[in-house]
């Protein structure tokens, strides 16, 4: 496991600039900060499935292309109450003026009609193997992708890595797209572990008990939750922030070390001065960090 722990805004930003550092006296941010700020648009909104709920945002850098790829999967406790894809606007704009094409998907959650098991994994499934039909007319990459999700986002972007471990569920498809590698931010990675010891500000264990409601055997983790999936045989990157309030450090390292002892090339990054949605922020020391992973599983 390549690990990296105690990343401080010192060695991240040693720069003159950095006394005037806003991320100085680690104080975690919360999504309302992030809706606060501008924000600047997608350059399309397209539907990949015939749901309300069924579309993604594409963000395209100038130029010819084609673009390596970062398939982004938006949290949210898996509730539609809270805000969806507008959260990554400003980590998919800073990833795109670098030259990186962003598919921002969305997926029926826990308060819409086809929310919770089976839809929530059927839209996330079907709006990841879309990336095949968008790079028929967009110059996308998909010899260069990655899965990326935060949160409820970093469970379904580990989950959709891991679809061909799937075996005779109602969630099989043929064929899955799978992705040169997956990175989850403050990722859900272990449903039952978190359904069991989170600290319940992620509404658990309702919410998840509502996520997999629906499903229709007695193993109702075994195919929604990524640690009993494993191994993915897919690179994963697996990061939290150290004063993450949601989903504390010690979710990630768990997983990360299942995930390594079943045979997975893993990397896990505990950030220091980071709670939860300095993650997704790309002014945040965090995400330079964050950054170099998503270009290394690129070939950047």
């Amino acid at each position: 496991m390549r690990l990296a722990l105690c990343l401080t805004a010192a060695l991240l930003l040693a720069t003159p600039a950095c006394a005037q550092d806003p991320y100085a006296d680690a104080r975690p941010i919360s999504w309302r900060d992030l809706l606060d700020r501008e924000r600047a648009p997608a350059d399309a909104r397209i539907a990949y499935g015939q749901g309300e709920e069924q579309y993604g945002e594409l963000w395209l850098p100038d130029g010819d292309g084609p673009f390596p790829l970062v398939i982004m999967i938006h949290g949210g406790c898996w509730q539609a109450a809270i805000p969806g894809t507008i959260l990554q606007d400003q980590l998919n704009a800073d990833l795109k003026a670098r030259g990186i094409a962003v598919w921002n998907l969305t997926y029926p959650r826990l308060g819409h009609e086809t929310g919770g098991y089976p839809g929530t994994f059927e839209s996330v499934a079907m709006a990841t193997d879309y990336v095949r039909a968008l790079a028929e007319t967009y110059p996308i990459d998909l010899e260069r992708s990655v899965l990326m999700g935060h949160s409820a986002g970093g469970h379904l972007a580990l989950w959709a890595a891991a679809r061909g471990q799937l075996q005779d569920t109602p969630l099989s498809v043929e064929d899955p797209f799978i992705p040169n590698g997956v990175i989850t931010l403050a990722g859900i990675n272990d449903l039952e572990l978190y359904r069991a010891e989170g600290p319940g500000r992620c509404g658990e264990p309702d919410t998840v008990d509502a996520l997999i409601a629906g499903h229709p055997g007695d193993a109702p983790y075994a195919d929604t939750s990524p640690d009993q999936l494993l191994p993915l045989h897919v690179e994963q990157v697996i990061v939290s922030g150290e004063l993450d309030p949601i989903v504390p450090p010690q979710f990630g390292a768990a997983y990360a070390a299942e995930a390594e002892a079943a045979g997975d090339t893993v990397t896990e990054i505990k950030l220091e001065n980071a709670g939860h949605f300095e993650l997704i922020d790309p002014t945040a020391p965090a995400w330079a960090v964050i950054l170099d992973e998503v270009e290394r599983l690129l070939g950047e």
